[in-house]
């Protein structure tokens, strides 16, 4: 089943439809909107966060809805998974549907009893973020993190993974911001050394808040795969947006998986109309996606992630980047700036869910 519908996304994508008859591999899923330190780049200063978890009810629906096609679930957002109560039973849900997880934490709560809990769970995939090699690197980008405690936490972790021989993968990664770039040598040596860190990953900074117009005169030169295969971003409250940047970017939820089937959701009036825009090349009137700094991939790239399940593009992505960004330029994965006038920007507006069916009916 996942694999027919992987093909169904990949012919939709190739040929630029509207409408796909399939749902989405990768979700992004909010199931805390807490956190406990502050970061600068983080889009949670811009967007105050409630101190609130997904409820359960809603988690149950979007994997019920979701269990025959999704194949990879990251269980993040604007919060620290491990503030999450319901996190270690949410893991093991998704698994006992056939789907991968991953989470990433800022480390602060990543002690020895939640470390040995994480490599006792069924999770395959965790994301170490730290964003320096230096303390006041660390600190400054990671406000109300302490270096030490952050560093000898995720060294731990990574110690523990090895002598278990875990086959979960580690990847530390650090987001290459103007305050940190100077350490990345220093930062990819220190990780090298330690065992148990199956990828480094140097991410650049794909939000706005450290470089405001960032993503002005964006030319679209291929749609963003992202509209048909995922990752889609379902928020603590079931609101579901297009992308893992829309909601950042202001834009409106396409749906909520508490009142709306995520076929529906996939195949709104604003979904379609943004695949319509990005088929034809016009990516660039829609507002949010006006303001992205999401590398977008060649469509060979693009096909390549639908060909193969979604496990594993998530486990190969740094590699790419890496070996993208080495041999080809950031024009393998990033659209080119455009000369001239920005276009007049369409807002791809909330679309009004139904009323909730009466008991009676």
């Amino acid at each position: 089943m996942r694999a027919w519908n992987r093909a169904k996304l990949l012919w939709s994508y190739l040929r630029g439809n509207a409408r796909v008859n399939a749902l989405p591999v990768e979700y992004i899923v909010e199931t805390t909107a807490k956190c406990n330190i502050y970061c600068p780049m983080c889009p949670r200063e811009t967007h105050p966060q409630p101190k609130e978890d997904m409820e359960e009810d809603t988690f149950r629906a979007l994997v019920s809805h979701s269990a025959s096609t999704a194949e990879h679930m990251m269980l993040i957002g604007l919060g620290e998974p491990l503030l999450d109560p319901r996190i270690f039973d949410r893991i093991s849900h998704c698994a006992s549907h056939g789907i991968s997880t991953l989470i990433s934490t800022n480390g602060t709560l990543l002690d020895e009893k939640a470390a040995a809990r994480l490599l006792d769970s069924p999770l395959e995939h965790i994301t170490l973020s730290f964003d320096g090699y230096s303390k006041e690197t660390f600190e400054f980008y990671r406000k109300g993190a302490k270096f030490e405690r952050v560093r000898d936490n995720f060294v731990r972790f990574c110690r523990m993974k090895h002598a278990r021989r875990s086959k979960m993968q580690v990847v530390v990664q650090m987001v290459r911001m103007d305050g940190n770039r100077h350490e990345v040598e220093e930062f990819s040596r220190f990780w090298r050394a330690v065992p148990g860190v199956d990828l480094i990953r140097v991410k650049e900074d794909e939000t706005n808040l450290m470089r405001p117009g960032a993503a002005g005169g964006r030319l679209w030169k291929h749609p963003c795969h992202y509209l048909w295969r995922g990752a889609v971003y379902v928020k603590h409250n079931g609101d579901v947006y297009p992308c893992c940047q829309s909601y950042m970017l202001d834009g409106e939820p396409v749906g909520n998986v508490g009142r709306v089937s995520l076929a529906a959701i996939f195949n709104s009036p604003a979904m379609q109309q943004m695949r319509r825009l990005h088929a034809a090349g016009r990516a660039g009137e829609i507002g949010i996606c006006a303001r992205c700094c999401t590398a977008i991939p060649h469509p060979l790239l693009a096909a390549g992630s639908l060909l193969l399940h979604g496990r594993i593009v998530r486990s190969v992505l740094p590699l790419i980047e890496r070996l993208s960004y080495r041999y080809f330029g950031s024009g393998a994965l990033t659209p080119q700036n455009q000369a001239g006038p920005a276009p007049e920007l369409v807002q791809i507006g909330r679309q009004r869910p139904p009323s909730p069916p009466s008991p009676d009916s």
